[in-house]
């Protein structure tokens, strides 16, 4: 048995669209943190001389930074994501209950 405000919203466009938009948005992300990651775990695999490089007369290599990037990045993304979540997309699903539940 369906549940007609379900159905109501399920098919109310401004659904539709935001479901679009935060599919769009959450493949962007997915796809940047695949670069990021799998470019990092490339360059351990392909060139390890270049991460080996020293920083300076210490003994701190190049590697060190760019994988504290990588996780950097990580924690950027998910707060981005977060901030547009609760947001943007809340507002509009507040606002797709408030048209569905009329």
């Amino acid at each position: 048995m369906r549940d007609p405000v379900v159905d109501r919203i399920q098919s109310h466009p401004k659904y539709l669209a935001l479901k679009r938009k935060r599919n769009r948005f959450g493949w962007l992300l997915t796809i940047l943190m695949l670069i990021v990651y799998y470019g990092y775990i490339g360059l351990i695999a392909f060139d390890k001389p270049f991460l080996a490089k020293p920083i300076g007369a210490g003994v701190t290599t190049i590697g060190i930074p760019i994988g504290l990037g990588v996780i950097l990045f990580t924690i950027a993304i998910t707060i981005f994501y977060i901030r547009r979540a609760n947001g943007e997309f809340d507002r509009d699903t507040a606002e797709i209950l408030k048209d569905a539940a009329k």
